[in-house]
Parts: C-alpha cells; sequence; structure tokens
C-alpha cells in the first residue's frame, strides 16, 4: 500500500513538471523572438535563402529539404516581393520557387502544401511548362520545364529563439 502511494505521488509530480515544461515552451515571453539560421533572411515567421548553385527543380527541392525546408511558396504581393528581392539582389534574372503543375495540367500546387491562393503569373503564362520561376525583373512568375537548371529560392519556419 505505502508503495502504490508512492508511485502515485511520483506519478504526480512527474505529470506536475511535464505540465510546467510544457507550458514553459508553449507560453509566450517576451525574452524569446523567432530567428533564422545564418545566411537566411526573415520575413514574418518564415526564413528565405536563395541558392546560387544552379538545379533542377527536383534537386533544387531535395536541397531545401536538406536544409529544413522547401522551395518557396508565396501567398500575398508582400511574400512576392521579398522572394523576388532576394533574386533581384543575387543579381539572377530568375529562380525556382516551388509551385508545379506536376501532378494535372493546369491543376498548380505549392510544393510544401501551402494552399494555392496567389498567383503573379506574366501575360501568357505559365504556358505549357510544369514547374514554375520567379524572374527578378519585377517579379512576376513565368513557366519553365521541370529540367531545366536554374538557382532557387527557400523557406524554413523560423523556429529558433533568441534568449
Amino acid at each position: 500500500m505505502a508503495q502504490m502511494a508512492f508511485s502515485l505521488h511520483v506519478l504526480v509530480l512527474l505529470c506536475g513538471l511535464s505540465g510546467l515544461l510544457t507550458g514553459a515552451w508553449a507560453w509566450p515571453s517576451r525574452n524569446r523572438a523567432l530567428c533564422c539560421p545564418k545566411g537566411w533572411d526573415q520575413f514574418n515567421d518564415r526564413c528565405y535563402i536563395y541558392q546560387d548553385e544552379a538545379r533542377t527543380f527536383a534537386d533544387a527541392e531535395r536541397i531545401c529539404n536538406i536544409l529544413g525546408g522547401n522551395l518557396a511558396s508565396i501567398s500575398d504581393e508582400l511574400e512576392n516581393a521579398v522572394v523576388y528581392h532576394l533574386v533581384e539582389e543575387a543579381g539572377a534574372n530568375q529562380a525556382w520557387i516551388g509551385l508545379s503543375d506536376a501532378i494535372e495540367d493546369d491543376v498548380f500546387f505549392w510544393i510544401d502544401g501551402t494552399d494555392f491562393e496567389f498567383e503573379n503569373f506574366g501575360t501568357g503564362e505559365p504556358g505549357d511548362d510544369q514547374c514554375v520561376v520567379i524572374e527578378a525583373d519585377g517579379g512576376e512568375w513565368i513557366g519553365e520545364s521541370c529540367d531545366s537548371e536554374e538557382p532557387y529560392v527557400c523557406v524554413a519556419p523560423a523556429n529558433c529563439y533568441k534568449h
């Protein structure tokens, strides 16, 4: 009986500590702020990095996965401006973003699963190509063969903390 009471007390103590630790991580603190790894640019709660080494769409996505993210998905004009500014600043003409219709023609999807609600295709685009690049000149999107080799922009969640 005494051993059962002791076990119950230990269980309650562990549950209480677990709850305190969970609350400490979930509870917003003015001493913590989202940040990005070195070399990445932050916009809101996402981190972006331009990668200059030209890759096919699939290879670029694999590298972004290794870096902890995906090819960039874009949800509005402001985010589009952030991504095209990275490409423009690097001196590139265009770069892969994570948009494709490779599964079904003319049904575009973001490779990271983000809802496709914003688009910025240039006139006559995307054409017959299955993957999409963003142009440095104005940020319009154009279709490109997925096998073309282009630089690319990765995005990842801002998930580290400064103390």
